[in-house]
């Protein structure tokens, strides 16, 4: 199944971890510390306090906001940072259904776009044929992002609450990898 069944498919809770986990792997790009979004994991699994952990999480990760890669001299960053900002504004409120499918669809997009941007090989294929399943010479950090995506669904749609744990080893291992590349490339500029 591609990713984009997938999102179609899913459910409230598979829906919010799956934007989350997007945003959550590109918190290197926002300044952000690894454990930010930590509290917003554990509204998944309770069920309650969303809007308010949302909310710190949101002035957390605007003090951060002079650090993030956007201000750096690459072009290709600074892009990358200037969509993760938008994730995170547009992580839903109120996490009804509708609103958290069109904002996991629309982190689906932008983490690969992410990806894409910082991945040294060359990607000619739209982003929107890789989530519907066209994986022909993918670039290995889309490739993996991608992977990432459908399995954080898997999870959660298969195994429900207790499918977010493996979820969140996967954007944790995910974000490490990110947060390498932009060092990486930091190294590479000096």
């Amino acid at each position: 199944m591609s990713l984009v069944d997938l999102i179609a498919q899913a459910d409230e809770r598979a829906l919010a971890a799956s934007g989350l986990a997007c945003l959550d792997r590109c918190v290197p790009l926002l300044g952000g510390d690894d454990e930010v979004l930590r509290p917003l994991w554990a509204s998944l699994v309770e069920g309650h306090d969303w809007e308010q952990r949302l909310t710190k999480a949101r002035s957390e990760l605007a003090a951060g906001e002079g650090s993030e890669a956007a201000d750096a001299e690459c072009t290709s960053e600074a892009e990358a940072a200037r969509l993760a900002r938008r994730m995170l504004e547009a992580v839903p409120a109120e996490p009804s259904a509708d609103a958290l499918r069109r904002w996991a669809d629309a982190c689906s997009v932008a983490a690969l776009q992410i990806h894409r941007l910082l991945d040294p090989a060359a990607d000619d294929a739209p982003v929107a044929a890789r989530r519907e399943g066209r994986t022909d010479r993918m670039p290995p950090l889309v490739a993996a992002e991608l992977r990432r995506q459908v399995t954080v669904l898997e999870l959660v749609t298969d195994h429900g609450a207790g499918g977010l744990r493996g979820a969140l080893d996967v954007s944790t291992e995910g974000r490490r990898v990110l947060r390498a590349v932009v060092s990486r490339r930091a190294r590479g500029r000096t």
